[in-house]
C-alpha cells in the first residue's frame, strides 16, 4: 500500500470516527470513548504521514497556503486541547483525570475540531476543484452544518432522542450505612411530579429522566431512593402546588430563566423539617443556579443550626453558583458540598454516595 493510499484512508476514518464522536447518544459512553482513543491514534498516523508540512511550514508561499497552515496549526492545537477534556469528562478509561473536565467545554471543543477539520478538507478540494467558487459554497456550507450538529443538533438529540432505562432494584439496593446521631431527612426536586407531561413522554426519557421497571421516574427521586437505600431514612419532594413547568425541555428551561430573572418563589406544598437536625438536598442546576421551588423550600423554613449536605446534578460540571445561594437563603445553617454529578452518571452513582456519605458519618 502505497503511502497516499494510507494517507486517503487514515483522513477518511478520521471523517468517520469524529462523526461518530459527535452522535455518542447513540452509541454509548463505552463506545465513544474507546472511538476517541481510535481517532487520537489515527492523528497520530496522519501527523506521521504529513511530516513533510512541517519542514515546509515556514517557507514563502500564497496567501491560500498560508491560511491554510494557520488554520492546521490551530486544528492541531484544538485537537490537542479536546484529547485533554476528552479524558476529563471519561468516565470509564481515565477516571481519575479531572482536568477540563466540563461537558460542555468538551461539545465546543468537539465541535471546532469536525468545522476546522471540515475547512481543513474542504480546502484540498477547492485546489483540485475545476469550479472552485462551487466549491468554496460546499465547503462553508459543510463548515455551518458542523457547527449547528455540534451546537444545536446534539444537546437536541441527549435531551429528546435518549432513552434510560433501569431495574430499580439493581441501582438502588447495596451496602448500608450506620448513621450516627438521628438520621438527616432527604429532600429533593426533580421534574417528574412538577411538570405536565404529555402522555408519551416515557418513549423518550432524556436527561432528567428515565425509566425504572417501566415506570416513569425522575433521575433525582432515584438519586434520593439510593441514599434512603443507604441510611434507612425518608425523604420527601419538592412539589409546586401551583402552575407546573411545561412539558418540553427547552420550554422548562426557558420557564426557569424568567423566574431566575425575576427571582420567583413558586408555591410550594409544605414541608416539616422541625424534627430534623440535618437534610440531605438534592438538586438540579437550572442556568447554573438553583431551580427556584428549591429557593422557595429554604426562604420557607427556620434552618439556624441544621446541616445540609448537598448532592447536585448537572449537565457540565461543578455546582455553579448554588452553594453560596444555599447559604445566602438558609442563614444559620451548615452547608456542606458533597457531590455535583453529571447527569448521564446518575444511574450508576450509588457507590459514590455510599463513599459520600461514609465521609459525612466521619468513616474512613
Amino acid at each position: 500500500m502505497t503511502k497516499k493510499r494510507l494517507g486517503l484512508i487514515v483522513d477518511i476514518l478520521m471523517y468517520g470516527l469524529l462523526l461518530a464522536q459527535m452522535l455518542y447518544v447513540f452509541i454509548g459512553g463505552v463506545a465513544h470513548e474507546i472511538i476517541g482513543i481510535a481517532f487520537f491514534v489515527c492523528m497520530i498516523v496522519h501527523l506521521v504521514l504529513k511530516g513533510w508540512w512541517f519542514r515546509t511550514l515556514f517557507q514563502k508561499k500564497s496567501a491560500s497556503r498560508r491560511f491554510f497552515d494557520v488554520l492546521t496549526c490551530l486544528l492541531i492545537l484544538t485537537i490537542l486541547t479536546l484529547m485533554l477534556s476528552s479524558m476529563g469528562v471519561s468516565r470509564v478509561i481515565f477516571p481519575w483525570f479531572h482536568a477540563l473536565g466540563s461537558a460542555d467545554l468538551h461539545r465546543y471543543l468537539a465541535t471546532a475540531v469536525l468545522t476546522l477539520s471540515v475547512i481543513h478538507g474542504g480546502m484540498h478540494g477547492i485546489w483540485r476543484a475545476k469550479k472552485k467558487r462551487r466549491a468554496r459554497v460546499l465547503v462553508i456550507l459543510a463548515a455551518i452544518l458542523s457547527l449547528a450538529l455540534g451546537l444545536f443538533g446534539v444537546p437536541y438529540m441527549n435531551r429528546h432522542l435518549k432513552q434510560v432505562g433501569i431495574s430499580r432494584a439493581e441501582k438502588v439496593q447495596g451496602d448500608k450505612v450506620d448513621w450516627k446521631g438521628k438520621k438527616p431527612l432527604v429532600v429533593y426536586f426533580t421534574r417528574l411530579g412538577n411538570t405536565d407531561f404529555e402522555p408519551d413522554v416515557d418513549a423518550v426519557s432524556g436527561a432528567s429522566l428515565l425509566t425504572a421497571d417501566g415506570e416513569l421516574m425522575g433521575s433525582n427521586q432515584l438519586l434520593a431512593d439510593m441514599v434512603c437505600d443507604i441510611l434507612g431514612c425518608n425523604s420527601v419532594a419538592i412539589t409546586l402546588t401551583g402552575q407546573r413547568y411545561p412539558s418540553s425541555y427547552n420550554s422548562t428551561i426557558s420557564v426557569a430563566r424568567d423566574e431566575l430573572k425575576a427571582k420567583a418563589r413558586p408555591a410550594i406544598e409544605n414541608i416539616d423539617v422541625a424534627e430534623y437536625d440535618s437534610l440531605i438536598l438534592i438538586y438540579p442546576l437550572w442556568w447554573g443556579s438553583i431551580p427556584m421551588p428549591v429557593a422557595t423550600f429554604l426562604e420557607q423554613h427556620d434552618l439556624q443550626g441544621k446541616t445540609i449536605y448537598l448532592v447536585a446534578t448537572q449537565g457540565s460540571a461543578g455546582y455553579g453558583s448554588t452553594v453560596s445561594e444555599i447559604e445566602e437563603l438558609a442563614p444559620g445553617a451548615t452547608v456542606v458540598k458533597g457531590t455535583s454529578i453529571y447527569c448521564e452518571d446518575i444511574p450508576d452513582a450509588r457507590d459514590e454516595l455510599l463513599e459520600l456519605i461514609r465521609g459525612w458519618n466521619g468513616e474512613s
